[in-house]
C-alpha cells in the first residue's frame, strides 16, 4: 500500500513514522524548503536558533507518541519548563511574583505570599479536581472524536454531583471557572492568559477545561526541545528516513486527483506521484483548493467552505536576539525566565484585545505572552546573548481601515517590547535584533490562513465531534475514498500534540486490515 503524505507539518511526519514502521511505502511532499511547518527552527540571527512558530512544548509529552516512535534514539531530549509559568509584579506595586513550579506545595507557598492563603488553598483543591479531567481530555485526543469513543475517554471520571453537573463544569466558560474557585484578579488573569493559548478568549463556552490543562502542568510541565522546538521536527524526520521514508521538499502540490482506485498527486514542478492512499495534512482549506484542482465538485467543497470559520486572526511574534534576560522586580532569573511570562494582570485586558481583534482593530494594549528558553538551553544563543519570543495575542489579519500589515509591524512590535519593558525595566535596551512575525507573515511564511496558528476557530462548535465540520470529523472526506486528513484543522485541534498524525496513520492501517480481509471472503 503505497501512501503520498501532502505536508511536512508535525502531523503529518508523525503519520508518515507510524506508516513507515510497520513497512508502508510511504513518500512526503512539502512546498517549503524547511520541515515541520511551525514546529522547525532556523539560524534567523548569527549564531541564533530561532524557532518559527512554537517554542513550548505541553501536550505531545502527554500522548505517548514520543515513547512509542523511540524519537531519543533520533535525537529528541526535552528539559522541563520548571518553574513552568511566571506572573510579573504590577508596575509600582509592592506585591510579589506569581511562580508556578512542578511541585504544586512550592507553587502554593508562591500563590499564598501573592494572592493570600485562601487562593493558595483554592488552587490545591483545583488541580486535585482538575488533573484526572485534564489526562481524560489528553485520553480523548487519541483517536477519532466519535460520540462512543468521548464517553468511554471520560468514563471513571468522579461524578458524585450528577452527570449534568459534571458535563455543565466542562461546557462553561474559563472564566466562571475561575470565578467559582478564586478571589485575586491578577491569578485569575494569569490561568485566563495560558488557556486563551488555545485561541478563544475563556469567556467563550466551552473553555474550562483550558484553564483546567494547567493542573496537568503539575504531573509533567512543558517541555522545551534541545536545540529549538524544531528538534522534534528533526527526530521525526531521522526516524522516517530511517524506516525507508522518503520527503521531496520545496515542491509544493498543485492538485489532488481521483484516478481508479487510487490518487494522482501532482507538484508545481511538473511531477506526478501515483497512490493508493493519501494523507493531507495541510490547511483544511489548503486541502479544499487542491481537491478543486484535482476535479472534485466544487460545489461541494464551496458549502464547506462557507461553514469553516478561520477567525480574525490570533496574533503576532517578535523574535529578538538580546544581551540579557529580562529582569522582573522581585523574581531572579531562575524564577522567571524558563517558562511561560504572563504578562497580564487582568481579564478586562484580554477581553478588550480579542473585542479589537473581531473589528479588525489592533488591540488598545498588547497581551504579551514572554519566553527566555536561552536561559534553558544555551545551544540555540551565542555566548553572552540570550534569545526572546514575545507572543501578543489577538492581532487582527485584516486590518478594518484598509491598511496593511507593512504599514504597522514595527510599530507593533515596538508597543509589544514595551509591554515587556513595562514589567521588566531596561528589557527593550538589551535588544540586538528583532525579526517580527505578523499575521500576514504567518500565513505567508508557514501556510497559516488568515494568520491563525491553530488553522480554524477552538470554539466549541468547532472542536471534538465537529472539527473543522461533523461530516469531516472522522479524518475522511466523503466522496474521496482513500484520502485522509491530519493536522490543526482536525481532531484535537492547534499546538503540538502529534494525536491527529497518529490517528491518520491508525485509521489508514485499520483500513487497509479490512479491505484484505474482505478479499479474502
Amino acid at each position: 500500500m503505497s501512501v503520498v503524505i501532502v505536508g511536512a507539518g508535525h502531523n503529518a511526519l508523525v503519520a508518515a513514522c507510524y506508516l513507515a514502521r510497520e513497512g508502508r511505502p510511504v513518500r512526503v511532499l512539502e512546498r517549503d524548503t524547511v520541515l515541520g511547518g511551525a514546529v522547525s527552527t532556523v539560524p534567523r540571527f548569527p549564531g541564533h536558533r530561532v524557532d518559527r512558530g512554537s517554542s513550548a512544548h505541553l501536550m505531545i509529552r502527554h500522548t505517548g507518541i514520543i515513547e512509542e516512535l523511540e524519537l531519543d534514539r533520533f535525537g529528541l531530549r526535552y528539559l522541563d519548563c520548571d518553574p513552568w509559568a511566571f506572573v510579573p509584579v504590577r508596575p509600582d506595586s509592592e506585591s510579589v511574583p506569581i511562580v508556578f513550579h512542578r511541585d504544586l506545595a512550592r507553587t502554593c507557598a508562591s500563590i499564598a505570599a501573592a494572592c493570600g492563603e485562601r487562593d493558595a488553598a483554592a488552587y490545591r483543591r483545583f488541580t486535585t479536581e482538575w488533573e484526572p479531567r485534564a489526562r481524560r481530555v489528553m485520553r480523548s485526543f487519541g483517536g477519532t472524536p466519535a460520540p462512543g469513543r468521548l464517553v468511554r475517554s471520560f468514563w471513571g471520571l468522579d461524578a458524585r454531583g450528577g452527570g449534568s453537573a459534571l458535563s455543565r463544569e466542562f461546557l462553561q466558560s474559563g472564566d466562571a471557572l475561575l470565578d467559582t474557585w478564586f478571589d485575586d484578579e491578577r491569578l485569575k488573569a494569569a490561568l485566563a492568559w495560558f488557556g486563551a493559548q488555545s485561541g478563544p478568549p475563556m469567556s467563550e463556552p466551552g473553555t474550562a477545561p483550558m484553564v483546567g490543562f494547567a493542573a496537568l502542568m503539575h504531573t509533567l510541565p512543558p517541555g522545551r526541545a534541545v536545540g529549538g522546538s524544531g528538534a522534534l521536527t528533526e527526530a521525526l524526520v531521522a526516524r522516517l528516513r530511517a524506516d525507508g521514508g522518503e520527503i521531496v521538499a520545496g515542491d509544493p502540490v498543485t492538485a489532488l486527483a481521483r484516478r481508479g482506485d487510487g490518487w494522482r498527486v501532482r507538484t508545481g514542478a511538473g511531477h506526478e506521484y501515483d497512490a493508493e492512499t493519501v494523507i493531507a495534512g495541510t490547511h483544511i482549506l489548503t486541502t479544499f483548493d487542491l481537491l478543486r484542482s484535482g476535479g472534485f465538485d466544487p460545489a461541494v467543497l464551496d458549502g464547506w467552505r462557507r461553514r469553516i470559520r478561520v477567525g480574525p486572526g490570533i496574533g503576532m511574534v517578535v523574535r529578538a536576539a538580546t544581551s540579557a534576560l529580562p529582569r522582573y522586580p522581585g523574581a531572579t532569573a531562575d524564577e522567571s525566565a524558563t517558562g511561560l511570562q504572563l504578562l497580564v494582570h487582568d481579564r478586562a485586558q484580554l477581553r478588550v484585545a480579542h473585542g479589537h481583534a473581531l473589528g479588525g482593530r489592533l488591540p488598545p494594549r498588547p497581551v504579551v505572552l514572554g519566553m527566555s528558553f536561552s536561559a534553558l538551553d544555551p545551544s540555540i544563543a551565542p555566548a553572552g546573548q540570550h534569545q526572546l519570543s514575545l507572543w501578543s495575542q489577538w492581532h487582527p489579519y485584516r486590518l478594518a481601515d484598509g491598511s496593511a500589515w507593512p504599514d504597522h509591524a514595527e510599530h507593533e512590535a515596538d508597543r509589544i517590547i514595551g509591554e515587556l519593558d513595562r514589567y521588566a525595566p531596561g528589557a527593550a535596551a538589551t535588544v540586538l535584533r528583532r525579526h517580527i512575525q505578523t499575521p500576514a507573515d504567518l500565513e505567508s511564511e508557514l501556510g497559516l490562513r488568515g494568520g491563525n496558528v491553530m488553522h480554524v476557530e477552538m470554539s466549541l462548535d468547532q472542536m471534538l465531534l465537529w472539527r473543522p465540520l461533523p461530516e469531516l470529523s472522522g479524518h475522511r472526506v466523503p466522496g474521496a475514498p482513500g484520502l485522509y486528513l491530519t493536522g490543526a484543522s482536525t481532531h484535537p485541534g492547534g499546538g503540538v500534540s502529534g494525536a491527529s498524525g497518529r490517528t491518520a496513520a491508525r485509521l489508514v492501517l485499520r483500513d487497509a486490515r479490512r479491505g484484505r480481509r474482505w478479499l479474502r471472503r
